[in-house]
């Protein structure tokens, strides 16, 4: 079931934009033949992290011990407090916190495709990750990875009497992820995570167009509820700003 969060942005994104145009490749009557041809709305481009929330734990790194707001139990808390980024430096591991569970949280900017007409590619200048969404069944990978297996799908809201749907959203589930951080001072996420995801898109009626995903984080290891955040993004005209760097552990 969808958040609560969730819903009320839904909400505002139909008031803002009013009725979406017809998807890609969509004449009225037809079935698209592709999730690409489906889409409600058009996710390809560049987009920048728009940093409104949550400034200490995002643009600097927060001490060593600083958890709050994440649900963690007494397990999460003492991996967290023993948080050493030389070790994970010398493990090889300077992207724990880069993982997807964390990765829209880290400021920078998104460059978004199609791979293919069933796979959404969100590639990410800060870490240089690449997201995999497969509308198709995704194909696990050998072993689990920092950005996980994800399965997409798109949720619409029905247009009237036969008319084309009036907004939707896109919706990511992921899973067998690579134990990392949901903040880069070491609170930690497991391996037996899960991750929920809707990403809507919205115009402002200044002209400017903003991508708001909202996550919800269930990890039966470390959480003692679900952990839930929303992310917003700006769109670029271009690839201005892109700068791919890599993972850092500080």
């Amino acid at each position: 079931m969808r958040s609560l969060a969730g819903v009320v942005l839904l909400a505002g994104m139909v008031a803002l934009a009013g009725a979406a145009p017809s998807a890609q490749g969509r004449g009225r009557g037809q079935v698209p033949s592709t999730p690409k041809a489906a889409a409600p709305f058009d996710l390809t481009g560049y987009w920048t992290a728009v940093v409104t929330r949550d400034w200490r734990f995002r643009m600097v790194m927060p001490p060593k011990g600083d958890y709050a707001g994440v649900p963690l139990n007494p397990a999460a808390r003492k991996v967290a407090d023993a948080w050493d980024p030389a070790r994970d430096e010398a493990a090889g591991e300077q992207c724990r916190s880069y993982g997807a569970a964390n990765i829209m949280r880290v400021p920078g900017r998104l460059h978004i495709t199609w791979q293919d007409d069933q796979t959404l590619k969100i590639e990410t200048d800060a870490g240089m990750q690449a997201r995999l969404f497969s509308f198709s069944t995704p194909r696990p990978a050998a072993a689990a990875g920092w950005q996980g297996t994800s399965a997409a799908q798109w949720e619409v809201l029905p247009g009237f009497r036969g008319q084309a749907p009036l907004t939707g959203s896109l919706k990511v589930v992921t899973t067998r992820l690579k134990p990392g951080y949901l903040r880069k001072n070491g609170v930690p996420y497991s391996a037996q995570t899960t991750m929920t995801e809707y990403f809507d898109r919205i115009t402002q009626p200044n002209g400017d167009t903003h991508l708001i995903v909202t996550t919800t984080i269930e990890d039966p290891e470390y959480l003692t509820q679900p952990y839930l955040y929303s992310t917003h993004f700006k769109r670029q005209a271009d690839a201005r700003g892109w700068a791919p760097r890599p993972c850092t552990a500080r």
